[in-house]
């Protein structure tokens, strides 16, 4: 039984197109949880690091059911670091959506309920945040899930090349490679991506493209 009571920290709630993963461009209501032990260098969403305001789970999933939209995706932050994510996830997929979980991949995604698409990072050197990487979360992932690696210049392609390689990534889940917007640009991460015929997806934040950096969307 789900205790709709449970207190999550909540740092917005919005409906806006999907602009990552293989989603992209679906219509998502969007809950960023308030929160993350990491500090990537490149981070786009510092303002989840605190603040936000406390919210029941059942509050939460009033306010998902207000938008009308089948695609949820939970994200932060970094969202497994609140308890009450886990059965905030278990309780949208019980409602009927589907769900995706935006992760780092610090944390250990093994209690994540097996109807999430758990959309996980690998952490490449130039974000500072490599030696967190969960290495033993690849074994827990599904084919429905997919690992993403942001990279901000050819030494962290390099890189994201010998860890596809050596621990075969693609036949997990797909594999999406995104450019730090400002750092890589897209048309010499494609160059590269076409040149090694590498098994992966290019992705761009397709938000930024529409959007800008408007927040909330």
């Amino acid at each position: 039984m789900i205790d709709h009571s449970a207190k999550l920290r909540i740092s917005e709630i919005f409906h806006s197109l999907q602009g990552e993963s293989t989603r992209a461009g679906l219509p998502t209501v969007f809950v960023r949880l308030t929160g993350c032990p990491l500090r990537c260098a490149w981070c786009d969403t510092e303002y989840a690091f605190s603040g936000g305001e406390t919210q029941t789970l059942g509050d939460v999933l009033i306010e998902v059911a207000r938008h009308g939209a089948r695609q949820v995706c939970v994200t932060g932050g970094e969202p497994l670091a609140q308890k009450a994510c886990l059965p905030l996830l278990t309780a949208l997929c019980d409602a009927g959506y589907s769900v995706s979980l935006e992760t780092s991949g610090a944390l250990d995604i093994s209690a994540v309920d097996p109807r999430v698409s758990r959309i996980m990072d690998l952490k490449a050197p130039a974000s500072g945040e490599a030696d967190r990487n969960h290495w033993e979360n690849l074994a827990r992932l599904a084919g429905h899930d997919e690992l993403k690696i942001v990279l901000a210049d050819e030494a962290d392609y390099e890189w994201a090349k010998s860890v596809l390689a050596a621990r075969r990534l693609d036949a997990i889940c797909p594999v999406l490679l995104s450019p730090v917007a400002g750092k890589l640009d897209a048309k010499l991460l494609a160059e590269w991506v076409l040149r090694d015929k590498l098994p992966v997806r290019v992705q761009l934040q397709l938000h930024k493209i529409i959007w800008g950096s408007e927040r909330g969307r």
